[in-house]
């Protein structure tokens, strides 16, 4: 790209305030086609090359943010920002013009281009100041775009934080800094990557993924169900199937007698607070590896267990190893501190894995009930936060599942909001779950039945969900460990 006179000035602002890149959120499914074409190309250019783009996150021809940039004359300008937690990525989100947002990384000498615009706000705001000066530079709020997120600046502060680069026409991939991270092959490079699609990764111990169950203790979950021919309460039941699912994480990782560290694994509970669920030795632990796991249950059971014989289907006494147990005591359903510490968790795990091709966490979220003290705007907003989380395989899986004590007509799976039949919190569930990749699909129609279609998404959640249910959801959920590659 060509350079103004002055770009060294602009430069020397970028260096005091230790800006190193610019960010730009797509979906996951555009990243073919910006490769094909040589980089990211504003929606103008595509619409006059014939460039049909899969997923717009501007909403596409005939939206309200079209329209906007036609009339602010952006419509040929590719918008860069300051951040990766755009509001604009959890509004399309929201939207459902994107389920698998990515970020790109650009490379910041694209402000040097002599036809790059600046712009302190959102560029078609009335208020915004746009322009190619250097003092239209200057008017960004550095100290606002480096904010971690908008909500953590005052309200007469917070449009500032999406201020923007206008980069005229088109950013080639030599600026795309992180573009090589996804798998598909860039030009010029055919040997540098072999082409692949999302959700493909193998496990192994050089790539392993991570699995965090989030467990609702709150004191509703004392209520009486059935599991196995026993009555019970849904917080032991809960407990034994998460400790069950648990158990064959850890045997996927034992070869001869060695435990492979193929997962990494948390539980967190939550009710009024959020916390580890783990007792025993491991109380207090977040990600526990398979062997920490093996080496340390916290007690054994003996549970009623149909076994399969030569002989036919018997009942008999088995002892099964126990990590958590059951608890029922929490006041509230807070279940967004549940998902703002799996977030935090998730944070750190994915910077310790930035630079491999690993098959992205999975997250379970198992409850009897509505969230409490948190609106629906600020649950949906956590949730994509969490769904925003990617690795270069994929974006991380949230599943929602909601259980009930006894046999009401569950759904699980839906491929539409309308499977839900007006059920309210279902709808919610829906939203605030992850759109499934394809190869889970052959799973859900083994466990689920044959109406399940093999080339439509299913969304990761349930409603209505009793614990026989709950058991295959579990089994659909971990269903990323039986990929694993045993030879490494």
């Amino acid at each position: 790209m060509n350079k103004r006179s002055n770009w060294e000035e602009f430069k020397a602002i970028l260096n005091q305030h230790h800006i190193t890149k610019l960010y730009h959120f797509t979906d996951r499914d555009n990243l073919e086609s910006i490769i094909k074409h040589g980089g990211l190309l504003s929606w103008g250019d595509c619409q006059d090359q014939g460039i049909s783009i899969a997923k717009p996150g501007g909403g596409g021809p005939g939206s309200l943010s079209w329209g906007l940039d036609q009339r602010a004359g952006l419509s040929h300008y590719v918008r860069v920002s300051f951040t990766t937690q755009h509001p604009m990525m959890y509004v399309a989100m929201n939207e459902g013009r994107i389920s698998n947002p990515v970020i790109l990384e650009i490379d910041p000498s694209v402000i040097y281009d002599p036809e790059t615009r600046y712009a302190n706000m959102n560029a078609t705001r009335g208020e915004a100041n746009v322009g190619n000066t250097l003092n239209d530079f200057k008017s960004i709020h550095f100290n606002s775009v480096k904010a971690r997120k908008h909500f953590d600046l005052d309200a007469n502060e917070q449009p500032y934080f999406q201020a923007e680069i206008l980069v005229k026409g088109k950013i080639p991939l030599s600026a795309i800094t992180n573009i090589g991270n996804f798998g598909i092959p860039i030009p010029n490079q055919p040997q540098a990557l072999q082409s692949k699609n999302a959700y493909t990764a193998r496990i192994d111990r050089e790539h392993p993924t991570a699995f965090i169950f989030l467990v609702d203790q709150s004191v509703s979950m004392k209520r009486l169900t059935t599991f196995n021919g026993e009555d019970m309460t849904m917080s032991e039941a809960v407990a034994r199937i998460v400790n069950g699912q648990i158990n064959e994480l850890i045997q996927r990782c034992v070869k001869s007698d060695e435990t492979r560290h193929y997962f990494d694994i948390a539980v967190i509970g939550y009710g009024e607070e959020a916390y580890s669920a783990w007792q025993g030795d491991l109380a207090g632990r977040d990600f526990v590896t398979p062997q920490e796991i093996r080496d340390n249950p916290y007690r054994k059971i003996t549970v009623r267990e149909e076994v399969r014989t030569r002989k036919g289907i018997s009942v008999k006494e088995v002892e099964k190893n126990q990590w958590i147990g059951a608890r029922h005591d929490g006041s509230w359903t807070h279940m967004h501190l549940a998902f703002r510490k799996a977030q935090q968790l998730l944070e750190v795990w994915m910077a310790d894995h930035a630079d491999k091709d690993c098959y992205p966490p999975t997250i379970i979220n198992i409850t009897d009930g509505q969230y409490n003290h948190v609106s629906h705007d600020e649950m949906a907003q956590v949730s994509n936060e969490l769904k925003s989380l990617f690795t270069n395989d994929g974006n991380v899986l949230l599943f929602n599942v909601h259980i009930v004590e006894g046999n009401s007509e569950a759904v699980a799976f839906p491929a539409t909001v309308g499977e839900l039949n007006g059920n309210g919190y279902g709808e919610k569930l829906f939203n605030m779950s992850s759109l499934l990749p394809l190869n889970y699909n052959e799973q859900i129609r083994q466990l689920f039945g044959d109406d399940k279609q093999a080339d439509i998404r299913y969304r990761a959640m349930g409603v209505n969900t009793g614990m026989e249910h709950l058991v295959k959801m579990m089994k659909i959920g971990t269903l990323s460990s039986t990929w694993v590659n045993n030879n490494q």
